[in-house]
């Protein structure tokens, strides 16, 4: 069979820019993996995606003209109903057959096979195999059907009916050519109104010759780029604007280096077809201004790559990847120049203006903003954080940082009233940071408010000082405790108050920074103050204080379910985290079974459950300890951790008291030190005597006595066995 590469291409109006690469790839996949199931591309066949601003494309290589064709046996229906007494077919037979294009002369080839407990009849034909031109129409219509389009719009098509007349047509952008090369062959597809062919467009300004001609499907990108001036494939475009970047910035010298930001880079690959990066500078009067506004404000206003110097700070010089190549570039770089201007402009406008106005002078604002209809205002909410901060703050430390925090907590979203925030919601915390060390509040408090969001997402930095740890984990179990609450939980991807994020982000600052509180203590605390109406009696004095009219905000009791509920929550983003660090589901099950509260420790037993898994004598230690765990489970009345050992009657059990003696104590020892891997491996030394106690004790005695001692000398084993895990979760 002869196979030749093929190349399909659409033509169309600007692609949104965000989701070109998503696009790319999706048409190419799906069209690749439906000529595949259809038998026209085989195993070394290969596909390669193209995208740029007005194409999406693919080339695959070993396309069939036709595929093979397939023998297939399909089972038709049991014997007993195809054919009577005397072996001739039934009129439902015959019927089945007519359904598939065959007649009575073909009962006499029909196969019997067991199908279960009966026999069934089997019809054994070939199907032609796909000619290309159906099966890629077939394949064309799936991929664009299954592109995950952000958002749809209908546009309209000329009839070719002799009235004049219109025809919808919804795509992502309006489609204006279609090519479909086998070789140098067309073939003749249609979709979204247009028939392929051979010619497609380039570059709109720089393309040598328009329409550009393409003589076969394998010199698609290289005609492009001779005779359109575009670059076809996503990623070498990616990887040219990230050579000119990197060269530009060596031209500028001083170890300047572009702003690091993958998907600023994939959005400015989306909106070049032939990238030209340009050097561009701004006054320096500029850098007055934080840098993370004229940052943010160049990159996402104005799609331009800020240069920084060796210590990270921004310099007056910009990057510009240009679409067009112009022999004298400065009218494109002067353009960029005074556009810009206006933008750092209005930063600076805002920056200063918002320091007329210190950041406390802000916070009674907080109560005409609603944070949620049935938790209050921004400032309610903000009196909750402040008292947790400051519980939290005295219980792992001092009065002096309970103090601090609480005021890191009360300043914290004040920044969200300022005009930068207002215009940059990225920049809040960041702001509130800049505008606290104007209003002389120091270093630890401008450091809390700017970190008290962190961790913000996957990977992040936590706070840097212990203010801003004891604010950031405040706001995360307000947020978490408040919506439990009144019961808005996340479900499926709906997670508007990211409550996934922050039960991780709660998780990692109590177990990276190692705080000296447990999660239940945490969370106790900020129920606590839920539940009180203390910060509900000092946000109403500060309301009626400022003569403002005020909404009474009335929260229900809380509920003893809403801990347990959030709880479970909190443990899940743990294991779930856990599993993603490569942690085995069995190791994360044993560990957390136990619900340990200092998260610092969960590492250390981890890796201690690891070890005393790879223990010779760890399978038989964990079977029994679920046996054990089974065996005090069934018991109907309260086995105490007690043992008299002058009532141990069998050698078994006299032997394993003894082996339990001489083991735990140097196992608790350990684990009180922290050691967890020598802890558990201490206890190694009881397989022996455990399989043996199993073997020649019975445990459920006709003695009440003597079976109440050893339900409890097995309970005192239990605890002193699942200290640093439940070891029973190992059992296979």
């Amino acid at each position: 069979m002869t196979t030749q590469n093929l190349l399909v291409e659409l033509f169309v109006e600007e692609l949104p820019p965000k989701a070109l690469k998503k696009l790319g790839d999706a048409f190419a996949s799906v069209l690749f993996d439906q000529l595949k199931a259809q038998g026209l591309a085989g195993a070394d066949s290969a596909v390669t995606a193209f995208a740029s601003p007005r194409r999406l494309a693919a080339h695959v290589t070993a396309v069939a003209e036709r595929a093979a064709d397939k023998a297939v046996s399909q089972k038709l229906m049991p014997v007993s109903v195809g054919l009577d007494a005397s072996g001739q077919a039934t009129p439902a037979l015959l019927k089945r057959l007519a359904g598939l294009g065959a007649d009575a002369s073909a009962v006499a080839g029909l196969k019997r096979a067991p199908d279960g407990k009966a026999e069934a009849l089997f019809y054994d034909s070939v199907v032609p195999g796909a000619e290309l031109a159906v099966g890629l129409q077939k394949a064309l219509d799936e991929a664009l059907a299954k592109l995950p389009i952000p958002k749809v719009m209908t546009y309209q098509l000329e009839t070719d009916c002799e009235l004049p007349g219109w025809s919808s047509v919804q795509f992502v952008r309006p489609a204006h050519g279609l090519v479909a090369l086998h070789g140098a062959n067309v073939v003749p597809v249609k979709a979204l109104g247009l028939t392929a062919g051979n010619s497609t467009h380039g570059h709109r300004f720089e393309a040598a010759v328009d329409p550009v001609q393409l003589a076969d499907a394998d010199s698609y990108a290289a005609t492009l780029l001779r005779d359109g001036a575009v670059i076809a494939s996503f990623a070498e475009r990616k990887a040219e604007i990230a050579r000119q970047l990197a060269a530009a910035a060596a031209k500028v010298g001083g170890g300047c280096r572009p702003i690091e930001d993958d998907a600023l880079l994939d959005e400015v690959t989306a909106l070049v077809e032939r990238p030209n990066v340009l050097i561009c500078a701004f006054e320096k009067q500029f850098l007055d201004v934080p840098q993370e506004c004229l940052i943010l404000t160049m990159k996402a206003n104005q799609k331009y790559f800020p240069l920084v110097d060796t210590q990270g700070k921004l310099t007056n010089k910009f990057l510009v990847v240009s679409n067009i190549s112009p022999d004298d570039a400065s009218a494109v770089i002067g353009g960029n120049e005074r556009v810009v201007r206006p933008r750092l402009a209005d930063a600076k406008f805002f920056f200063d203006q918002d320091r007329k106005k210190p950041l406390v002078d802000r916070v009674a604002g907080l109560d005409k903003v609603v944070y949620h209809n049935k938790l209050g205002s921004q400032g309610l909410r903000m009196e909750r954080v402040l008292s947790i901060a400051g519980a939290i703050g005295r219980k792992i430390g001092d009065d002096v940082l309970a103090e601090s925090a609480r005021t890191a907590a009360k300043l914290a979203k004040a920044d969200l009233l300022t005009d930068m925030v207002g215009e940059f919601p990225e920049l809040q915390g960041i702001m509130g940071g800049y505008y606290a060390r104007h209003d002389g509040l120091g270093e630890d408090i401008a450091f809390a408010i700017e970190d008290h969001y962190k961790p913000r997402f996957a990977g992040d930095e936590l706070p840097r000082n212990m203010t801003g740890v004891v604010v950031a984990l405040a706001d995360k179990l307000e947020t978490l405790t408040g919506m439990f609450h009144i019961e808005n939980f996340p479900t499926g991807d709906k997670d508007p108050f990211a409550l996934r994020r922050h039960a991780l982000g709660v998780v990692r600052l109590l177990a990276e920074r190692s705080m000296p509180i447990g999660l239940d203590e945490a969370l106790d605390e900020a129920l606590k103050v839920l539940a009180s109406d203390s910060p509900q009696k000092a946000w109403a004095a500060r309301v009626a204080a400022s003569g403002a009219g005020m909404v009474v905000y009335s929260l229900e009791q809380v509920k003893p379910a809403t801990k347990e509920k959030l709880t479970d929550f909190i443990y899940d983003r743990l294991a779930g985290s856990l599993r993603e660090q490569g942690y085995s589901a069995q190791e994360v099950d044993a560990v957390l079974a136990l619900r340990p509260q200092r998260l610092a420790d969960v590492g250390q037993r981890l890796q201690a459950v690891r070890a005393f898994a790879a223990l010779p004598e760890a399978p038989a230690l964990a079977a029994a300890n679920k046996r054990i765990g089974n065996i005090l489970k069934k018991s109907e009345a309260e086995v105490a951790v007690a043992v008299n050992a002058s009532a141990l009657v069998e050698p078994a059990e006299q032997a394993l008291f003894a082996a339990m003696q001489a083991t735990v104590p140097a196992a608790n020892a350990q684990f009180d030190a922290g050691d967890y891997t020598a802890s558990l491996q201490a206890l190694a030394a009881l397989r022996a005597p455990v399989d043996a106690f199993f073997d020649g004790v019975m445990v459920n005695a006709d003695d009440p006595a003597l079976k109440a001692n050893r339900l409890g000398l097995l309970k005192t084993l239990h605890e002193a066995m699942n200290r640093v895990a439940d070891l029973s979760r190992l059992a296979a």
